[in-house]
């Protein structure tokens, strides 16, 4: 087995934290989507190529413990984090530390936000629970916990166009997501993404009410 096999197998251990083997793939993938949040709680633009990096190992991960969304949710987060990077260079501020400006949405915008999160969470469930059955080369075991995955999953995507967009709403969704999270990589017994999305929780709570002060002395 060469280094690049060993990293990428998730039964690979580094290390064993209370009678739990975390993989090489597991730790690192950890680390980089850490300060990619804390990156942009402080609306720092060095959060995007950062995160790039967590969401390649995220997805080499969840493929291999079935969760698809969130396999395909990486995917997503891959694409969407190249075009965060460029938007979020057009809106930086003078300060020296890279932070941009950031808004809020219309009560009308949030109610078709919640509208759209709602259908698209419905028809991603039904695909889930088909994927093993149309493809089952790909995908040989059925989707774990479906409807609770794609939902998430679809919040999350939201989430993400909102943060591209600077929306301070965007944080709410991600508070939503992480406690949701918490309980989900628990079950699946990945405890220490567990314990990362606890982590976020405190920094998407941390994130919400700095972005929220921000927004509000930019409209004074």
């Amino acid at each position: 087995m060469n280094i690049l096999t060993t990293f990428f197998d998730v039964n690979t251990t580094l290390f064993t934290l209370f009678n739990y083997p975390i993989s090489y793939l597991e730790f690192t993938g950890t680390l980089f989507n850490l300060a990619s949040v804390w990156l942009i709680a402080k609306r720092n633009i060095w959060t995007w190529p950062v995160a790039t990096i967590g969401v390649i190992l995220f997805g080499v991960l969840f493929y291999q413990i079935q969760l698809y969304a969130d396999f395909f949710e990486q995917i997503y987060y891959f694409i969407t984090g190249l075009v965060g990077w460029c938007l979020w260079q057009t809106h930086k501020n003078t300060s020296a530390d890279k932070k941009v400006d950031v808004t809020t949405n219309t009560r009308t915008a949030n109610l078709y936000w919640i509208s759209g999160i709602i259908l698209v969470s419905i028809i991603t469930t039904w695909l889930l629970v088909n994927l093993n059955i149309w493809m089952p080369k790909l995908f040989p075991e059925p989707a774990s916990l479906p409807a609770l995955d794609a939902t998430t999953t679809v919040i999350s995507f939201a989430a993400t166009i909102l943060m591209i967009r600077r929306r301070v709403e965007s944080w709410v969704l991600w508070i939503l997501v992480d406690v949701v999270a918490v309980w989900l990589y628990y079950y699946k017994e990945v405890p220490f993404i567990a314990l990362l999305y606890l982590i976020f929780l405190g920094i998407a709570i941390n994130g919400y009410i700095t972005w929220r002060k921000a927004a509000q002395l930019a409209v004074q």
